[in-house]
């Protein structure tokens, strides 16, 4: 006889875009979210009895019936809020998870004023956060996601193990790009999370800004090094840092120099750093 050794279902990609009407302004947000469960739904996989089942339509009705009455402010307590209801109303379920991207979007100013109901869609960055748990036991999770940073100074790369395929040049002055996915974890469920974002961001970008980096390793463990030091609501941070490469142009052939001024960005293949850092 098989054992059912692990399952989990939900309903992933559910959008949404909510309009609070002021006496004459609007605020707007877009939220994606992703729903997860986990729990007591083996009957339903042995034998098709499906009683046991809340159906993912529910689901992503459940996310637009709870969004009428919540400001979903911060993204991280409207992701309490979904985990609390199906928590509290399914008792067949014993963990879930809820994952939510924020798209942001920033009014169209006009005359050098904000206009009270257009926008302008930023980006590509989004924010995110994943709270998940128990009903003994909740963590809450907040990030960024495609954040794309770019140095043209301070960047080197050198000393690598070279062997008889190995083409790359050392570079002691390069630019550095990548499109960052960065996500930490809270020491608690309780906190100022908008506050806490934005001073995470600011640090991961500062720190790259700033940072004389050796290599793309060097310089993450170093954005992960200043998130804790300056954020103790945080205890642990994972940052992927892919490398998006700029290459010189060999102008030699139109007798021309290239002093590290005329670059070719290269989209693939590239090259992929991820680590995770904790106190």
């Amino acid at each position: 006889m098989s054992s059912l050794i692990a399952n989990r279902y939900g309903k992933r990609d559910i959008r949404l875009v909510k309009v609070v009407r002021h006496d004459g302004s609007c605020d707007l947000k877009q939220l994606t979210a992703n729903i997860f469960l986990v729990g007591d739904f083996e009957s339903c996989y042995r034998t098709g009895d499906n009683s046991r089942i809340l159906p993912t339509d529910t689901m992503k009705n459940t996310v637009y019936a709870l969004a009428r009455n919540s400001d979903l402010d911060p993204i991280e307590g409207f992701a309490l809020e979904l985990l609390h209801h199906f928590l509290d109303n399914n008792p067949q379920v014993e963990k879930g998870r809820i994952e939510i991207t924020e798209t942001p979007w920033d009014r169209i100013r006009v005359d050098g004023r904000p206009h009270p109901a257009a926008f302008q869609r930023q980006g590509p960055e989004t924010r995110t956060t994943a709270v998940a748990g128990s009903r003994e036991k909740i963590s809450v999770s907040s990030g960024v996601d495609r954040l794309v940073l770019l140095k043209t100074a301070d960047s080197a790369f050198t000393g690598f193990i070279r062997d008889r395929f190995t083409t790359l040049a050392e570079a002691d002055d390069r630019l550095l790009g990548t499109e960052i996915r960065a996500e930490w974890h809270y020491a608690g469920c309780d906190l100022p999370f908008n506050d806490l974002w934005q001073r995470a961001l600011d640090t991961l970008t500062a720190t790259f800004a700033g940072h004389h980096s050796l290599s793309v390793q060097h310089t993450l463990f170093e954005m992960g090094q200043q998130a804790l030091r300056r954020l103790a609501e945080i205890d642990e941070i994972y940052l992927a840092m892919p490398n998006q490469h700029c290459l010189l142009v060999d102008l030699s052939s139109f007798g021309l120099d290239n002093p590290n001024q005329v670059f070719v960005p290269v989209d693939e293949p590239y090259g992929f750093i991820e680590a995770r850092v904790a106190r």
